[in-house]
């Protein structure tokens, strides 16, 4: 117990080790804010090609009955269209709300992980603690 004690504030003491060692970061890759334009572009791309498929013969098929030619046309976007008249700048804004949401995730991820690394080798410490104090199965047994 009283080695414990001596020890303890030892180990929660700043290591030369642990000093050298830089923080953990994510790579410039995903920091990189041409990144959250190209994910931007392809969440476009994605709406746009999703917007445009076209429905009109799976909704008359559910439904039980042939399509007719204007509804072999019927797209995803005007199905979402006839609700509201704004869809198309709705989406346009929310799509432009994505490039800054991913540069703000990734700041905050970056910030967060030096904290998140050092409690994860905490965790891992601890386990490696309480395995060390498991009873060896192997040990003869009286």
């Amino acid at each position: 117990m009283r080695k414990s004690l001596i020890l303890l504030p030892l180990l929660l003491c700043a290591s030369p080790a642990f000093a050298q060692r830089p923080p953990p970061q994510l790579p410039p890759e995903l920091t990189d804010p041409a990144t959250a334009q190209r994910i931007t572009d392809a969440m476009q791309a994605l709406s746009g090609a999703l917007l445009n498929m076209r429905v009109g013969e799976a909704r008359a098929a559910l439904e039980g009955r042939r399509a007719s030619p204007e509804e072999r046309n019927l797209t995803v976007g005007d199905l979402a269209r006839r609700d509201d008249p704004d869809f198309d700048r709705k989406v346009q804004q929310h799509i432009a709300s994505v490039g800054p949401a991913v540069r703000h995730g990734m700041r905050a991820v970056n910030q967060a992980l030096p904290q998140v690394m050092h409690d994860l080798d905490d965790a891992q410490k601890s386990l490696e603690r309480a395995l060390s104090n498991l009873p060896d199965p192997t040990y003869p047994q009286r």
